[in-house]
């Protein structure tokens, strides 16, 4: 009798359930994204995505396109950089603190960025999650749906992205590869109108591996002072010229303000530790209200690693002078080595860097029989001679390759004699006519 009462027990919890689903179908419908996240693109994820990469199984696969130093091993950081985090281990880093960084380790900053001409406190430091992130806050604060933010053509990727997952409109001024990337100035100042919050400059340069001169530099000043504008400078390559002189334009700046980014990153070889920070040059409190915005932007995460922003001012002082100035030896040593290479290759152009981590490197898209841009030269090159350099239409700039500097000698050489044998290869019997489509920026 039991077995008999189950079973019909459980012939009417099914007729239930059945019931229920039909008085309450299931919902299937596809949960719909932001605008914040549809407006959030990545130029070098979407070439990625997009690429056909095939390398040659009989090649080693050479990769010239990360902008990371420490893929290759041979950029380490100093020993200084290990021991400040280890030692910082053993202090009370376990915790929150002010969202804006430690007060230590801002007036460390303050202090090793502090010049007679730009004096700094404490006060006008945030510590950010990367140099990236201090992009982010520095956009944040000054751009809106409503204002604009004009930004370098060829330029860093991630500043559209940024600017797009905020709604931020943003134009594009023009580097001049003939007078060395500088910036065309007479057009940066035509964009300028009514609705613009802030120009954004990049020095040294990625991709271009350019440093203005401090001349240019001053220019640059006057534009954005004679439209009261304040300067957002990427200055995560501050330090790293090997070729010229060039400084800081808060260092520069007498009138203009500055939100000067930088970090941790590139000059001590540490990009994963993700530590950064955003200078405020202020000499006429122009930034009282974009200061409280700042803090209330680092609040957003919380804050910064603190273990590693905790080991920043053992860091700042104890890293001795001959680090920085062997890693920029090896890094003007490595474009020799890859101008070397290149130069006399009737296809290419390569352009001598002055500082930062890359060369570029122009396609004369006429002397080629087959390939008709820098994204078809790019998987071409793969598939037959596995070199991944990294085309430059994502900077926003045609027919150009970025290469990474910080590759070891061999294969540098290795990689720089394989596109010269594939240039050959693809060489035009008689160059080509280009259409203006083909040519257009």
């Amino acid at each position: 009798h039991n077995g008999i009462l189950n079973g019909l027990f459980r012939v009417q919890l099914r007729a239930q359930i059945q019931q229920f689903k039909m008085r309450h179908p299931v919902c299937t419908s596809t949960i719909p994204t932001s605008p914040c996240a549809d407006n959030t693109i990545n130029p070098i994820r979407g070439l990625v995505d997009n690429l056909v990469i095939n390398p040659n199984p009989d090649k080693p696969f050479l990769r010239l396109s990360i902008g990371d130093p420490s893929v290759f091993g041979n950029f380490d950081p100093p020993p200084q950089v290990i021991k400040a985090v280890a030692d910082n281990l053993t202090t009370s880093c376990y915790g929150y603190v002010p969202a804006h960084g430690l007060v230590s380790t801002r007036s460390a900053i303050a202090k090793y960025y502090n010049t007679a001409s730009s004096p700094l406190t404490s006060n006008d430091v945030f510590v950010t999650s990367g140099c990236s992130d201090a992009l982010r806050i520095a956009m944040d604060c000054l751009g809106s749906e409503k204002r604009n933010i004009l930004l370098p053509k060829p330029g860093f990727s991630l500043y559209q992205t940024i600017a797009g997952n905020r709604g931020i409109p943003v134009k594009f001024y023009d580097l001049d590869p003939e007078n060395n990337w500088s910036i065309d100035l007479n057009q940066l100042e035509s964009l300028i109108d009514e609705n613009t919050a802030a120009i954004l400059v990049t020095n040294p340069s990625n991709p271009c591996g350019s440093a203005f001169s401090v001349q240019h530099q001053r220019d640059i000043l006057a534009v954005a002072e004679k439209h009261g504008l304040p300067l957002i400078a990427d200055e995560i390559y501050q330090d790293m010229v090997y070729d010229g002189e060039s400084k800081s334009f808060g260092e520069l700046s007498e009138h203009v303000p500055v939100l000067s980014c930088c970090g941790l990153a590139k000059r001590w070889l540490i990009p994963g530790w993700r530590v950064g920070w955003l200078i405020a040059h202020d000499r006429h409190n122009r930034l009282s209200k974009v200061r409280d915005g700042l803090t209330k932007l680092c609040q957003v995460i919380i804050g910064a690693n603190v273990l590693i922003q905790g080991a920043v001012p053992q860091i700042l002082e104890t890293v001795p002078q001959s680090f920085y100035d062997d890693t920029l030896k090896r890094l003007k040593s490595a474009s020799e080595v890859v101008y070397s290479e290149l130069k006399d290759c009737p296809q290419l152009r390569p352009f001598k860097p002055q500082g930062a981590m890359y060369m570029m490197v122009q396609l004369k898209i006429d002397q080629f029989e087959d390939i008709g841009d820098d994204m078809e030269f790019v998987e071409k090159l793969i598939t037959e001679q596995s070199v991944f350099p990294l085309p430059a239409n994502i900077f926003g700039i045609p027919n150009y390759v970025r290469l990474m500097l910080t590759v070891p000698e061999d294969i540098l050489r290795e990689a720089c004699q394989r596109i010269v044998e594939f240039c050959d290869q693809h060489k035009a019997a008689v160059p080509r006519k280009i259409s203006r489509i083909e040519v257009a920026p």
